[in-house]
């Protein structure tokens, strides 16, 4: 992982220099395994992420809003009794493991000085936040609890004795010399990364691959040379955030990865590097354990229509050959004396071909001749009904498709609450049933939209599902303010909050609806734009569904840089 003790111990310089000294003002928890809190230092508030998440474990300062839920869960509260109005003395890191501490100071409930200790380990799916009373040396919870059945070397209990990782018996690559380098790899096995994984402590593979990449042909001049040109830099703290970007993998480290060969964009902290690296990333994965469920019934209902229309198809064909029965029924008819029962086909002249050729005409034997011509009658009349009724059911079921088409669309750019309003819309329209928790009562809770600002500071709002479309395009935007939406793609309502905006508003906000709907990895997305009042929702129509006119259309290629840089 990117987040390797190298990387931990920038991170927490970063901190260090920001927070240390400052109040803990406000904790959450947003989500299961992730923690927020609000720090007051140098006169300003900062947001700091703690996350002891499986995937995107990580501790630094944020930018990014988060849904705090109602009810708080029990090591939130905990943390905000022990840890709310107290002051940060330090943040420091244990020589170079992933593990972050914090020393914390402040009163308890009947006044006495009282210091904790607040130890982010960043270990993959062992990650984990841990509150210790640093007197007693006791965990007081943590966010994860480790059983001594799952991990005998540490149980992570509270009450239980706090005890660090094991450590690793490595070299510090940052005081590492040239004959450290040399003794301890052999450069005759080859896998010279790996070599360097196992021997130095705080070293990713992401970042030996560099070194080895950096030296070319590796040798034992080489790699010591581009081993140690990386260490003084991020020695004396001289780092380049970089995002680098390849067709196959996207990293970030404290400096390029030049070996992906990619598009490299750098950061001026690593706190707006990890910002934009996770936007959107941690939250899909949120997003996906909660809609699990939804996402694969809207997969399901949109297969189930697909096959729906191929049947009903079939049904139109056969539909479409009435008058080929009606032939039939009338040439059995002026035949029938040549017609006996137990004849399974009988070949008669058609004498409405100019040609008088003949037909084949299959019976069935069990029949009578007339009844076999009153068979042929009642299919040509089934078949003429059937063609307005089954062009009916084929409409229908194509928007089913286009609206589960948009469901589908929006659970991919969708927020945990998006979520939740996308399961009551399905709940509303008669597609599932919400289960209720015991005791609870049916809250209609206010539909808001997402806002962003153009460079010239003008407003624009995006709705993130049907409910929040609907909202904004018939209720919340004025009817002389301008509308986007890409142009026959499932996709987001876009408003921007102006009569006149500028040609660069405009662009900007085509940018948002492109970058919020299915369209959003393609180039040139055609994005049409008219004003509010040319909107219209059609009388029964589905949730999200509108139709427009004198729209004029532009072409844009969405970037998630774009849409993070204009957030409010």
């Amino acid at each position: 992982m990117s987040f390797d003790g190298l990387f931990t111990r920038a991170m927490t310089k970063e901190l260090a220099d920001i927070l240390k000294g400052g109040r803990i003002n406000k904790i959450h928890q947003p989500y299961k395994n992730e923690m927020i809190m609000i720090i007051r230092a140098n006169g300003k508030n900062h947001k700091l992420i703690l996350s002891a998440h499986p995937s995107y474990a990580r501790i630094q300062l944020t930018k990014e809003q988060h849904e705090n839920p109602q009810e708080p869960s029990m090591f939130c509260m905990l943390l905000r009794k022990h840890l709310e109005g107290y002051l940060i003395e330090d943040i420091y890191q244990t020589e170079l493991d992933r593990v972050v501490i914090f020393e914390i100071k402040g009163r308890n409930e009947i006044g006495d000085i009282s210091y904790k200790q607040l130890y982010i380990e960043i270990m993959g799916r062992h990650s984990n936040i841990i509150l210790v009373d640093k007197d007693r040396n006791m965990i007081l919870d943590s966010i994860k609890h480790v059983p001594p059945a799952v991990n005998s070397y540490r149980s992570i209990l509270p009450g239980q004795t706090y005890i660090a990782p094991p450590k690793q018996d490595k070299l510090n690559p940052l005081s590492a010399s040239e004959d450290d380098i040399l003794r301890t790899l052999d450069f005759n096995s080859g896998k010279i990364d790996k070599q360097i994984v196992e021997h130095f402590s705080g070293m990713s593979p992401l970042l030996t691959k560099e070194i080895v990449h950096n030296a070319g042909l590796a040798n034992r001049v080489t790699i010591p040379q581009a081993f140690l040109s990386i260490m003084n830099e991020l020695k004396q703290h001289k780092y380049l955030p970089s995002i680098t970007s390849s067709t196959t993998k996207e990293a970030f480290y404290l400096i390029p990865i030049t070996y992906l060969d990619g598009e490299v964009k750098s950061f001026e902290t690593i706190s707006e590097m990890l910002d934009r690296y996770y936007f959107g990333k941690a939250e899909r994965d949120r997003v996906k354990q909660q809609g699990h469920d939804l996402e694969r019934f809207i997969k399901n209902e949109k297969e189930k229509n697909e096959s729906k229309i191929e049947k009903l198809k079939t049904t139109l064909i056969d539909a479409k050959n009435a008058d080929q029965y009606q032939l039939f029924g009338e040439l059995l008819t002026a035949n029938l004396h040549l017609v006996k029962k137990g004849m399974e086909q009988i070949e008669v002249v058609n004498y409405y071909d100019e040609h008088a050729k003949t037909v084949n005409i299959s019976l069935d034997p069990r029949k009578s001749p007339s009844a076999n011509a009153q068979a042929y009658f009642s299919k040509y009349q089934k078949a003429k009904n059937a063609i307005g009724i089954v062009q009916e059911q084929i409409d229908k079921a194509a928007v089913e498709i286009q609206y589960f088409e948009r469901l589908m669309q929006q659970m991919e750019s969708a927020s945990p609450k998006d979520i939740e309003e996308i399961r009551t819309e399905l709940a509303e329209e008669g597609y599932i049933k919400l289960r209720q928790k015991r005791g609870t009562k049916n809250k209609s809770q206010k539909l808001t939209v997402e806002a962003y600002s153009s460079s010239d500071g003008t407003e624009i709002l995006v709705g993130k599902n049907n409910k929040q479309n609907d909202y904004l395009t018939n209720k919340l935007a004025a009817r002389d303010e301008i509308w986007l939406h890409t142009k026959d793609i499932p996709g987001s309502h876009v408003v921007i909050r102006s009569k006149n905006p500028s040609e660069e508003t405009l662009l900007e906000a085509a940018n948002l609806a492109a970058y919020f709907s299915k369209a959003k990895d393609s180039s040139s997305v055609p994005v049409d734009y008219t004003k509010v009042r040319n909107v219209k929702k059609p009388n029964g129509a589905k949730p999200g569904f509108v139709i427009y006119e004198q729209q004029q259309t532009v072409y844009v290629t969405p970037t998630a840089d774009k849409v993070l840089s204009m957030k409010k």
